[in-house]
């Protein structure tokens, strides 16, 4: 806890808000220090470091026989951690927990919860006792590497920090939320963390980017696959925050028959078999939303891809498979690749994890670190254990060679010591007097026993002597040799990383994220659209519409085929156009619904047409004043329900029903465009002259007189053309008439013709109908 704030003196007063400021500030402070953040020195919270600090002073190393959980709980509270049980509890059996920290430093006897998100036994049921691997944090305790202060009630001791000789921050992570701030650091590989920290030791000049060439990503305890690009990840690691995107790891196992399946091996962190069955039920039985009644066509939609891809899933997981999940497919005809795609992006199996590397520094303040500065930092705080360690073990071995230098003057002079002895009434002061003892060693000489003073145990003096003196010599040389210094502890750390080190768990190698295309069946449908604007679809292509019925005085203007993944795109004939989901058409003997509910259509436009297909398909776009351009499929979808502005009209025109340009049109050089207008002029000019543009007025097609309209387009690479001429009864007669009597340029008025009644049509024998490529 920090400081509490000071009262004013009396008399006086404090505003009430600056106090309130204050005081949130101290309870904030008090959150990060002592309860949520990790320290960049030992990778440990105060819970954690209270447990392993209790454990370690109740005798339970990894050898040592369990004891219950309890117990160590209440040791926990009674000395150091002044809170709830749960809390102690809840921390210690995330540290036993092998599926949440990459090394576990609790070794749990009993049930400690599961990855499927079991909750642990009751703390009466469960033993624990400390791993091998906790040595790392411990075993240099009470070498003077660090400072301890009195718990919460000065009735015992406990340490600072813990003398981490590995950065456990980066090798098993933490996660926390304080006031104001949260940490959220991902496991890493013991042998890459400890290469990355040699080579920076060596080198302090290295930089983020180059240290990824030892870290090149987190390593989880569960493993699975990180997709994310390298550039991606020296962001995160050079900033200290962003996200890792991880896939589950599988393997499409063959079967009898052309069959197969997709067994997944390896989950995302934050996700397990459970939850993955359970989305995969809420998408295949789901529920209508909160306040309604029926489903909406999303989860139609999301329940028919489901139900039309899996035939059935389980869970095999078992002692000797931690995770495996079992899919089987609709169809062995279904590919692989979309199967295991379409299960990513529905479910959890690939995900983001977000990193947050906030840590406590050795200055004891909380920052979010990029890689170099907690590797360096833990570096420092490593060089000062170690050198603490040095210097207490060269205190003890100073002390020791003075007390034995003191037994090998008696050794020397045993008769007269004795003699001495014997004869005094107060031995020691004499024997500092006679031998030039210190008191110290005068002590020593008055409590050793006879025995030590036979001529064996000389000489084993002297062998004991000279080598502390050998190693006093060594640990001076380390004391004032940096270098040497450095050397010890890429020896020390090499020698940890070669004991506890494992292989890395998860594979790293960029891949496109998970993505659906589209969210319900592919499949072929046909469109309705009546003249008043009422929309149907029906399943299958090809189909006798004969007997289809509409509302009375409607009738039918257009039939499209199409497939239901395929958006439809709705042209009106004031220039915008608008996007519909064809999968959100109603099907069934229906009227089906007005276009007009599906978009938001401009004031006094009608729906002109409606076009579907593949995004690249072209179009000839033109308007009653003479212009126009070729336009992609794809830049006529729009996002919004009003739509958007597809072609620029002046006040009066009008957009003409679209003309498909397809791929070996635009390749012909002798296709061309014939464009004729209301006044029966006629033009024909090569369709390379047309521009393809996403939106605009687009480049004159016919110059055209006053009072004259472009009344319709054509393209064909024939010779020749028919042209359909509405009779003065009503009849339509057909004249057969030569491109080249009408051929000229692009912008030209073209040649009248003495048709005896109006144009109504325009058919070349060159332009393919329907279904080119």
């Amino acid at each position: 806890m920090t400081d509490t704030i000071p009262l004013p003196p009396e008399g006086d007063s404090l505003i009430l808000a600056q106090y309130a400021e204050r005081a949130y500030l101290e309870y904030a402070m008090s959150v990060v220090k002592g309860r949520a953040l990790p320290d960049v020195g030992d990778g440990q919270k105060p819970v954690q470091r209270r447990i392993l600090f209790a454990m370690k002073e109740m005798g339970l190393a990894a050898n040592a026989k369990p004891v219950k959980s309890a117990r160590v709980v209440g040791e926990i509270l009674g000395k150091y951690h002044p809170h709830g049980d749960s809390s102690a509890y809840e921390a210690m059996v995330r540290m036993a927990q092998d599926f949440t920290l990459r090394y576990p430093l609790i070794d749990g006897i009993g049930n400690f919860g599961s990855r499927d998100g079991d909750g642990p036994a009751a703390m009466r049921y469960t033993e624990a006792r400390l791993t091998p691997i906790a040595e790392l944090l411990l075993s240099e305790l009470h070498q003077g590497t660090v400072d301890f202060v009195p718990n919460y009630d000065g009735a015992f001791e406990e340490p600072v920090s813990l003398p981490a000789r590995l950065p456990m921050v980066l090798l098993n992570g933490a996660s926390g939320i304080a006031v104001g701030m949260a940490t959220e650091i991902p496991p890493h590989n013991l042998g890459e963390v400890t290469q990355a920290a040699v080579a920076l030791l060596k080198k302090p000049y290295l930089q983020t980017a180059d240290l990824m060439e030892y870290i090149p990503a987190p390593d989880f305890a569960g493993g699975g696959h990180i997709i994310t690009p390298h550039k991606d990840l020296l962001a995160l690691y050079e900033t200290g925050k962003g996200s890792v995107r991880v896939r589950a790891r599988y393997e499409v196992e063959k079967l009898a028959r052309g069959q197969w399946r997709v067994i997944v091996s390896e989950l995302p962190p934050n996700t397990n078999a459970a939850k993955i069955l359970a989305e995969i039920e809420e998408q295949t039985n789901p529920k209508p939303k909160a306040g309604k009644k029926q489903l909406n066509q999303d989860q139609l939609n999301t329940k028919k891809l489901m139900l039309d891809l899996i035939e059935r899933v389980r869970d095999e997981s078992d002692g000797e498979h931690p995770v495996r999940l079992v899919f089987e497919p609709k169809s062995s005809r279904i590919e692989p690749e979309n199967f295991v795609n379409t299960l990513m992006a529905q479910t959890g199996l690939e995900g983001n994890v977000p990193v947050n590397l906030v840590m406590m520094g050795n200055d004891k303040r909380p920052a979010q670190k990029n890689l170099k500065t907690i590797l360096q930092e833990w570096l420092d705080y490593r060089v000062a254990t170690l050198t603490r360690r040095l210097a207490h073990r060269l205190a003890q071995v100073e002390k020791r060679i003075h007390i034995l230098e003191g037994r090998m003057i008696v050794f020397l002079h045993i008769d007269e010591v004795i003699r001495v002895i014997r004869e005094s009434d107060e031995p020691k002061p004499d024997l500092m007097a006679a031998f030039g003892l210190s008191d110290v060693q005068a002590e020593d000489i008055l409590e050793i026993r006879l025995r030590q003073l036979a001529r064996l145990e000389g000489f084993k003096l002297e062998k004991e002597l000279n080598d502390l003196r050998e190693e006093q010599g060594s640990l001076k040389n380390l004391l004032a040799d940096e270098s040497e210094k450095k050397k010890l502890m890429v020896k020390e750390m090499q020698a940890d990383a070669k004991q506890f080190g494992d292989e890395r768990r998860t594979l790293v190698q960029a891949a496109e994220r998970a993505a659906l295309t589209h969210t319900t069946a592919d499949e072929p449908v046909t469109l309705i659209l009546s003249q008043k604007g009422w929309i149907r679809s029906r399943a299958g292509h090809g189909l006798d519409l004969a007997q289809t019925a509409f509302k009375e005085g409607d009738a039918l203007q257009q039939v499209l085929e199409s497939r239901s993944v395929q958006p439809l795109i709705v042209l009106d004939t004031l220039g915008r156009s608008y996007t519909v989901d064809t999968a959100a058409i109603p099907g069934g003997r229906g009227d089906g619904v007005p276009l007009a509910s599906l978009i938001e259509l401009q004031a006094g436009a009608r729906v002109l047409c409606i076009l579907s297909g593949q995004p690249e398909n072209h179009y000839l776009l033109a308007n009653s004043g003479g212009y126009g351009f070729i336009a992609k499929l794809e830049d006529m979808a729009s996002r919004v329900k009003a739509g958007k502005v597809l072609m620029t009209l002046d006040k009066g025109e009008e957009v003409l029903m679209p003309v498909r340009v397809y791929q070996s049109a635009l390749i012909n050089p002798d296709c061309r465009v014939i464009a004729a207008s209301a006044g029966k002029r006629l033009l024909a000019f090569p369709l390379a002259e047309m521009k393809i543009m996403a939106k605009g007025r687009g480049l004159q097609l016919m110059s055209l007189a006053e009072g004259d309209t472009l009344a319709l387009t054509e393209i064909t690479d024939a010779a020749e053309y028919t042209a359909e001429i509405a009779g003065k009864r009503g009849g339509t007669s057909r004249e057969r008439l030569r491109v080249a009597d009408i051929d000229g340029k692009r912008g030209r008025k073209g040649r009248l013709l003495d048709l005896s009644g109006s144009l109504k049509g325009i058919r070349g024998t060159g332009q393919p109908e329907n279904g080119e490529a």
